[in-house]
């Protein structure tokens, strides 16, 4: 057996009627022996643990589930304890029953490749029936608070065609929105009034003239007051710096005119830039 060079190349195989030599033999992962390519099988050279790790399954037809047959367990006995605990008769009906396409007259059976949902009614339907015109879709459902549009208006058509009928709870729901409307309506003229008095002070104070005190910058309506805010308020504060040494400059506001009397930059506002202070 084998070649001066490869001695143990090739095996005869197992079987006592074949015994052929095979250079590429087979070995059997149950009896561990080796064979020829015609009995590497189980069946073939009669393998008595070939059926150790095999699997049988046969399908119930009471409830059409699939009930493993053990191989060191007689069959009967194995179907005795399926019947006696897993049998469930309901479910052959949910196993066997293929779903259909709920369009009338159509016979199509939904699988997983023909299979469409639609996205306004969520139903499943066939590839011929996919379309909402084809299956006859009813479209997209209603947003919440389009019915609570609807069932407002409703409601407000029979309160108009039945006042007499009027419970209590819709007389307070129509105080509650008559005093909601007043409040409201409060408001607005309130609101409106502060934006007419705001407007007639700004249109006030555009057309009429404003001055301001080159030192603080306080408003005044007229010239005289200016000159006596100047004289009662600065005239103080100069003779104080005076008194410690120090000397105040005014600036005029329009030229840049140092003054160091404010009575006389009221002078040079008045006499120069006629009469009034902006810049």
């Amino acid at each position: 057996m084998g070649t001066p060079e490869f001695p143990d190349l090739g095996k005869h195989c197992s079987v006592d009627v074949c015994k052929q030599i095979d250079f590429l033999p087979f070995t059997c992962d149950r009896c561990l022996e080796v064979f020829c390519l015609d009995h590497r099988s189980y069946m073939k050279h009669s393998c008595p643990k070939g059926d150790r790790e095999d699997v049988t399954v046969v399908i119930c037809p009471l409830c059409a589930k699939g009930v493993r047959l053990n191989p060191n367990e007689d069959p009967n006995i194995t179907w005795e304890k399926h019947v006696n605990t897993d049998c469930d008769p309901s479910n052959y009906e949910k196993a066997t029953k293929k779903k259909k396409c709920p369009v009338p007259r159509c016979k199509e059976q939904l699988t997983f490749s023909n299979t469409i949902k639609c996205r306004d009614c969520n139903i499943d339907h066939c590839l011929k029936h996919r379309f909402g015109p084809d299956h006859t879709c009813p479209g997209p459902r209603k947003l919440p608070f389009m019915g609570f549009l609807s069932s407002s208006s409703s409601r407000k058509e029979a309160k108009t065609t039945r006042p007499n009928k009027a419970s209590a709870s819709t007389s307070s729901s129509s105080s509650r929105w008559s005093n909601l409307l007043s409040s409201a309506e409060a408001g607005i003229s309130r609101l409106g009034n502060d934006i007419s008095q705001k407007l007639q002070f700004s249109s006030s104070s555009d057309d009429g003239i404003v001055e301001l005190c080159p030192q603080c910058g306080a408003k005044f309506s007229s010239v005289t007051t200016l000159v006596d805010h100047v004289e009662k308020t600065h005239e103080r504060n100069k003779k104080q710096n005076q008194n410690h040494g120090k000397v105040t400059v005014d600036v005029c506001p329009k030229c840049s005119r140092g003054f160091r009397d404010p009575v006389d930059l009221v002078n040079h506002i008045e006499r120069d830039h006629r009469g009034t202070s902006k810049a």
